[in-house]
């Protein structure tokens, strides 16, 4: 990404605006499609703020994640990207260091920033200015079918990775086409499901020195595990054509002992499954108690090539409203990002969200450094060539530690 970024700003930033925005009073908005809800959330945000703001036009383009760094990436380079776009936090660097991304503190009073949790807003903070607001954030936990645990023997969900293992086994054992442990090996977050039980071992993506920490003893135990549960048939087969998506409709048929991922199936399980009999608890422990959830904010970012900056900032106003961001984040089912949201009763008292907001002390981010993204298909690629037999535990791993080296120019 970072590559292609530095290529791209300079045409971007340097091309004529002609064509990028129809009307004098357009702002083009890319989202991220987290849902069948996202576009429907955004067209009538938009419908509202044209009906306060005569004559003013706020145009949703809904993308699908998978496509949608490509997507921007291809815009900015023929100049013709949005005004707004979320993005993944974790990108934002890259976009900021060449320039596309416009600084917004000149907008923001003290009682704007007061809106947002501080640990959700400052991945957005860098060098003392804020390139973008947290649109969407949330934890990982445990999710575990009670029916299916208690059938195979357990009355509570494993604690530590060693009784997940074996409660898993368990579990499939059960036959009926279920399976212990839903493992994700596909696409998106194919390398976050790994770090689960890597920091657990106690494992650090990068060391102190500065370079990858795939080829540590903590990553070797981790991949083994993951490897020897496979091999034991104590997770689904064929793992590594599984996405996120895919495991967790796995468990929304009753069909997965346990699987990790976000808030946001709680709401998925309410809607498509709600005789569902699950739990929420903290992930695993390692060997030595350490554990690690991974933390992860979306954010909403103004282009430094938007004609439009006043109006587009004023439709971020609208959006981080009270109201606005207590209709997103219940319908999409994420963690509030404003206090207010918060202390409403649906969130305050919904007993999901406190296993989630319990675990934000010992959260994760991905690292805020350049080409993070090339490091996490690095990784990926790696883990699913372990998972499929094609290398072994160390042969993979080492080799991605020294391709992620060359990343981080070590």
């Amino acid at each position: 990404m970072r590559r292609m970024l530095g290529i791209m700003a300079g045409a971007a930033l340097g091309m004529s605006f002609a064509g990028s925005l129809a009307v004098a009073a357009t702002v083009r908005v890319t989202v991220a499609e987290y849902s069948s809800k996202t576009g429907p959330y955004f067209e009538a945000a938009a419908a509202a703020f044209e009906a306060a703001n005569p004559g003013s036009d706020i145009q949703i383009e809904v993308v699908p994640w998978d496509v949608l760094l490509q997507k921007l990436t291809t815009d900015i380079s023929a100049g013709t990207n949005a005004d707004l776009a979320i993005i993944g936090t974790r990108w934002l660097v890259d976009f900021v260091e060449e320039g596309i991304a416009a600084p917004l503190d000149k907008y923001m009073d003290d009682a704007f920033r007061s809106r947002f949790f501080e640990v959700f807003l400052s991945p957005s903070v860098m060098k003392g200015r804020t390139y973008g607001l947290p649109i969407a954030a949330s934890a990982r936990a445990m999710y575990y079918n009670k029916d299916l645990l208690q059938k195979a023997g357990f009355d509570a969900p494993p604690d530590t990775w060693e009784e997940l293992a074996k409660t898993a086994a368990a579990v499939s054992a059960l036959g009926d086409d279920v399976y212990g442990y839903g493992l994700q090996g596909k696409e998106i977050e194919t390398d976050v499901y790994f770090y689960y039980a890597f920091w657990a071992y106690g494992g650090d993506l990068i060391e102190e020195d500065g370079t990858s920490g795939l080829d540590t003893e903590a990553a070797y135990a981790a991949a083994r595990l993951y490897k020897s549960m496979i091999d034991a048939g104590a997770t689904q087969p064929g793992v590594t054509a599984y996405t996120r998506e895919d495991v967790q409709n796995l468990f929304k048929q009753g069909r997965v002992g346990m699987m990790i991922t976000a808030p946001f199936l709680s709401s998925q399980i309410r809607e498509e499954a709600p005789g569902l009999p699950y739990g929420v608890a903290r992930i695993p422990a390692g060997p030595g108690g350490e554990r690690g959830t991974y933390g992860v904010t979306d954010s909403i970012i103004m282009f430094e090539n938007s004609r439009n900056k006043d109006l587009a900032w004023k439709f971020l106003d609208l959006i981080f409203t009270t109201e606005w961001r207590a209709k997103f984040t219940e319908g999409e089912g994420f963690l509030p990002v404003n206090k207010e949201v918060a202390a409403m009763p649906s969130f305050a008292e919904n007993p999901d969200l406190k296993v989630f907001t319990a675990l934000l002390p010992e959260a994760r981010f991905a690292p805020v450094i350049r080409g993070w993204e090339e490091i996490a298909a690095i990784t990926s690629n790696a883990l699913q060539s372990i998972y499929l037999g094609e290398a072994g535990v160390e042969e993979a791993l080492n080799a991605a530690a020294a391709k992620i080296d060359r990343v981080l120019g070590k």
